[in-house]
């Protein structure tokens, strides 16, 4: 076993709901993996019922009924993670459609937020001709990287990938949706990460403390990280979920209106 770091992460949320609210979170760290959890506590104030299950994707889902006017949910947790970057194989290859597992067939069809149909003509023209492999999904991530301008409150929950394109500004999650976007109209299986990233070995940016979005491409036979908001390898990722896009791992899904009055994330690495 390599050597691993401490990282505390968490977050937590203030809502305030007219009626009774049934909700789900994802906001614990996925339980397969190189990341491991070492302990967790859970605040509820009031005081309410929950129990988590796994989705058809394995991410770790817990149900409450937000009450009546406003309430408080806390997660808080130390885990271990790798003390290494993320994987990198310039040699890495594309597999043809032919050839995926089953499985992955997925992951090559356009969703939600990823309209790779939509997006597919401008894909093949920026990309069609560079040569398939590592390095054309690293040149993905890099004209996203440039493409688009990173700005809160640049976004809504129906914005899609060909909506940042034109846009040429988003969040996050929205520099992770085109990129998967022009990967899957190139054949390419790509689905979204959504986890805390905290600030190791690198040095401070400043920005307030978020949850952040990645990306996994099927190359080789393997799931490979990449990063098109950061573009750059980091350490310590903890993933909480991976889906087709950002719908499948929201981070709180409502079935009411309640408002989200403030949320705060942590993701720091413990000191010694």
């Amino acid at each position: 076993m390599g050597s691993v770091r401490q990282v505390r992460v968490g977050c937590e949320f203030g809502y305030f709901a007219d009626i009774d609210t049934p909700t789900i979170f994802q906001i614990r760290p996925f339980r397969a993996g190189p990341v491991t959890t070492l302990r967790e506590q859970w605040s509820v104030t009031p005081e309410i019922a929950r129990h988590g299950y796994l989705d058809l994707y394995g991410n770790d889902c817990t149900r409450v009924a937000l009450p009546a006017g406003r309430s408080t949910i806390r997660y808080d947790a130390t885990v271990s993670v790798p003390d290494a970057t993320e994987e990198v194989d310039l040699d890495a290859r594309e597999i043809p459609p032919a050839d995926l597992p089953d499985n992955v067939l997925l992951y090559t069809l356009p969703s939600r937020y990823v309209l790779s149909d939509v997006l597919a003509d401008v894909a093949w023209q920026q990309f069609g001709a560079v040569p398939p492999g590592y390095g054309r999904v690293a040149m993905i991530c890099d004209f996203v990287h440039g493409h688009l301008r990173f700005a809160y409150g640049t976004s809504t929950p129906q914005t899609t990938a060909a909506d940042v394109y034109a846009a040429g500004v988003g969040v996050c999650r929205d520099f992770v949706h085109l990129a998967i976007t022009f990967c899957r109209a190139l054949n390419i299986p790509a689905r979204y990460v959504f986890g805390y990233l905290p600030e190791i070995d690198i040095a401070p940016t400043g920005q307030t403390p978020d949850f952040a979005a990645w990306m996994e491409v099927f190359l080789d036979g393997r799931w490979l990280t990449f990063d098109p908001r950061n573009n750059v390898a980091r350490k310590g990722r903890v993933l909480i979920g991976r889906g087709r896009d950002a719908l499948d791992v929201a981070m709180a899904t409502t079935y009411g209106g309640p408002v989200l009055e403030r949320m705060d994330v942590w993701a720091d690495e413990v000191a010694g």
